[in-house]
């Protein structure tokens, strides 16, 4: 069913933060920094994976979502809803039964055997993709997926996620140079500000975790092993 109610920015934001923090999706640890998939260390991690397993939550965020998309994109910009492996897969899922748009997937690399593909569903060309993915860094993961469902003769100029890092600067100008439009409904910066509103860790962690969030290349180079 397609949503018909529409919180502004800043209160998707706020809420979006609160539900990841109460699902304990959020990590800080400053003290024994967490291992990012780049190899290069943070306070910060997490986890929206866990998203799929509270479904009040997972809802009402899939209903930001989509209302997010609609509104910033236009209500009849797509016609498939591509989930990238594995994160964004039931996620496309839920965003696609909203829209009653056909749902596909992109696999990070050819499955090696039959048709050796990396979408799976019915895509045709022409057809208008979004791309959704539970959440982005710099925004260079998103290339590959982009770049897949072009080579089938769609478009892809809209990804869509449920959590956005909002730290690294490049990360609009890479996916911007690759004609592709990041919508998202909260960053570290909200989540911060949740954190810190709801008392969820000591002041300590949190000045940190800002700090790291005010330089985060500074504050890797330095705790670089």
């Amino acid at each position: 069913m397609i949503p018909t109610s529409f919180p502004d920015k800043d209160e998707i934001a706020r809420l979006s933060a609160e539900m990841l923090l109460e699902i304990e999706a959020v990590h800080f640890n400053a003290e024994t920094p967490f291992t990012l998939a780049s190899g290069l260390p943070s306070p910060t991690y997490i986890d929206c994976r866990k998203l799929i397993s509270y479904p009040r939550i997972r809802a009402t965020l899939m209903d930001f979502l989509t209302v997010t998309v609609m509104r910033d994109a236009g209500f009849e910009a797509f016609d498939n809803i591509a989930g990238g492996e594995t994160a964004g897969i039931p996620f496309a899922a839920f965003v696609a039964e909203r829209m009653a748009l056909p749902m596909t997937y992109v696999r990070k690399k050819p499955k090696g055997y039959g048709r050796n593909a990396r979408i799976e569903g019915v895509m045709a060309e022409g057809d208008r993709v979004l791309l959704v993915e539970d959440l982005t860094t710099d925004g260079g993961s998103k290339l590959s997926f982009v770049d897949a469902i072009r080579d089938t003769g769609a478009t892809c100029a809209h990804t869509a996620v449920i959590f956005y890092y909002g730290i690294f600067p490049e990360t609009i100008e890479t996916l911007g140079k690759h004609g592709v439009t990041l919508h998202h409904l909260c960053t570290w910066w909200d989540v911060l500000k949740a954190a810190r509103a709801r008392e969820k860790f000591d002041e300590t962690t949190l000045s940190e975790v800002e700090n790291f969030l005010s330089a985060p290349r500074a504050w890797q180079d330095a705790r670089r092993k």
